[in-house]
């Protein structure tokens, strides 16, 4: 597990009830996710299209993540990895030692051979993968900007005593993370951006990491 030594245990006050952000946030996040599905409906339609056509399985994939005080929710994808995927990491990983202490390291791999060629790295390179979480984000499970949403795994691995102060918050689909660098960041990086974006949040702030979204995606800046 990565220790942060010099971040001081952190107690959020709020409930259930009250994630941080409170109601101004949640009121924010249905009106600009209703926007955000009606504005990308027709783009979401080719998508899935292009990925049936593409690659044999399901369009959509829906990953378990950890939420707001840890309640487990489905996180909603477009599918870009090949239906096999486990299968092609496993033997991946079994015969490049390089890439196993990459994956073991970050979770994920630069070069990764279950990514369906074309409108897999497209969708990644764009993030446009990640649009179906508007729906997340309208049921209740996730922000539109928040910490990033994390497997139990990821959780119980890197996050420690620091677990209960990121959990204060739904899980965004876009955060301090995904606009300071992303894929370029350490594991232990990643963590501190979530804990200072709970920490220190404010409605302005959450403005801010949106422009700056939209920035980062346009330029493709740092995606996965």
């Amino acid at each position: 597990m990565l220790t942060l030594p010099d971040i001081a245990p952190f107690s959020h006050s709020g409930s259930n009830r009250y994630p941080v952000g409170g109601a101004l946030k949640r009121v924010f996040d249905i009106a600009f996710s209703i926007f955000a599905i009606a504005a990308s409906a027709p783009l979401m339609f080719i998508i899935f299209l292009l990925i049936k056509m593409n690659s044999p399985g399901p369009a959509f994939y829906v990953h378990r993540r950890i939420g707001c005080e840890g309640r487990q929710f489905g996180c909603i994808k477009f599918r870009t990895m090949h239906a096999d995927s486990d299968a092609r990491l496993r033997a991946l990983l079994a015969c490049d030692p390089t890439a196993a202490r990459e994956y073991a390291a970050e979770a994920k791999l630069r070069n990764d051979p279950r990514i369906i060629a074309g409108i897999g790295t497209v969708l990644r390179k764009t993030s446009l993968d990640e649009v179906p979480q508007f729906f997340n984000v309208l049921k209740g499970d996730m922000s539109v900007i928040g910490p990033r949403p994390v497997t139990q795994e990821e959780l119980d691995r890197h996050y420690g005593a620091s677990a209960p102060d990121v959990l204060s918050a739904r899980p965004g689909i876009s955060g301090l993370w995904q606009v300071s660098g992303r894929s370029g960041l350490s594991y232990a990086e990643r963590v501190r951006l979530d804990l200072d974006y709970v920490r220190d949040w404010g409605f302005m702030r959450d403005v801010a990491i949106l422009l700056r979204t939209v920035v980062v995606v346009i330029l493709g800046r740092g995606a996965c």
